[in-house]
């Protein structure tokens, strides 16, 4: 009897916190501070402060929605080239 293709929510819950630890805990992600940008923001007055934190949400929001609009695009139509319109007994055995 073949496996369900659906996981469980409980494997799925794991994998998810097993990627966030992976990513969040990794050195690399908090390495990429440029030091003249660094300098630029701490000398830099409160609206500027400000306006920077926006001008990141706006570069940082559209291509998220965008991301996970393909994956569940994608995730909509992964087995939409599996199914066969003929029957499997006049396939005779062909996998394509």
């Amino acid at each position: 009897m073949p496996a369900s293709p659906v996981r469980s929510p409980m494997r799925l819950t794991k994998s998810l916190l097993s990627s966030l630890a992976v990513l969040g805990l990794s050195a690399v992600c908090y390495a990429q501070n440029c030091s003249l940008c660094y300098t630029q923001a701490a000398s830099a007055g409160s609206r500027v402060i400000q306006g920077l934190r926006s001008g990141i949400l706006v570069l940082i929001i559209p291509p998220m929605f965008m991301s996970i609009g393909i994956t569940i695009l994608a995730y909509r139509k992964r087995n939409q080239f599996n199914r066969s319109e003929t029957p499997a007994h006049v396939r005779h055995g062909k996998d394509w």
